[in-house]
């Protein structure tokens, strides 16, 4: 049986653009240093390269990721259409309910932010593009799940889940539970497991033509919803699910 093999460089690279991708300032390269354990030469040598091809910039006296890896990571929604499907279903959802849509992917056992449609709010909803979640713990993420067969999702997580606040599901078995529902209605539900105070809706769009599992949500603050409305946000939460997945 062969063993895998890793490029060092890529994993250099790698290293150092994780550390970049979660800061919330430029990085000074003494930092990297130390975060990465490369040794000076090395680490220079790699970030001139990097910035040669602007997936680093130098910032005064540090550095943040490059514009080149936005264009290039923009290609994950653009290429099968996804962006497209996604920014006019989700633009008539807003239009409508004045509500924030969210498209995600799976990614193991997280879900992946990769789009979103803001709600014309004062104060809104904010899920950064490229952020990641528990997929145990939130709407999206059940959605998803749900999408697999138990024995895929038994692989994929603990039977002791995370909790993020005092409402997360943190027992496999009864997330597995849930996903039943979740399968039988198409509607996944989750209120205040993620942040307390809202609630989130969510449907599973299907696979993309390139392989991506994906789904959509809507995230709406507990006092904005009432039985009625509450109803209304479900179905057109599934109904803009539906036709992404037909587009």
């Amino acid at each position: 049986m062969s063993e895998s093999y890793e490029v060092p460089a890529l994993r250099r690279a790698h290293d150092v653009l994780e550390i970049l991708a979660h800061a919330a300032k430029p990085v000074r390269a003494s930092a990297l240093m130390q975060a990465t354990g490369l040794s000076r030469s090395t680490l220079y040598l790699l970030l001139d390269s990097l910035s040669q091809r602007h997936w680093v910039e130098k910032r005064d006296d540090g550095y943040i990721i490059g514009v080149k890896l936005f264009e290039l990571g923009s290609a994950y929604v653009r290429h099968d259409g996804l962006q497209a499907a996604f920014r006019v279903e989700a633009g008539a959802f807003v239009a409508t309910h004045n509500e924030v849509v969210q498209l995600a992917v799976l990614d193991g056992a997280e879900v992946v932010y990769i789009a979103r449609e803001d709600a014309q709010r004062p104060v809104r909803l904010v899920s950064d593009l490229g952020s990641r979640l528990p997929a145990h713990c939130c709407a999206l993420g059940k959605a998803l799940l749900a999408s697999l067969p138990d024995s895929e999702v038994v692989a994929l997580l603990p039977e002791r889940l995370v909790a993020i606040t005092p409402n997360t599901t943190t027992r496999r078995t009864t997330l597995i539970r849930e996903l039943i529902d979740v399968r039988a209605c198409g509607l996944a539900v989750e209120r205040e497991e993620v942040s307390l105070g809202l609630a989130c809706f969510a449907a599973y769009a299907g696979v993309t033509p390139l392989g991506k599992r994906v789904a959509v949500s809507t995230s709406v603050p507990l006092a904005r919803l009432d039985t009625r409305r509450e109803k209304q946000i479900a179905t057109a939460i599934v109904r803009v699910a539906s036709r992404i997945a037909a587009a």
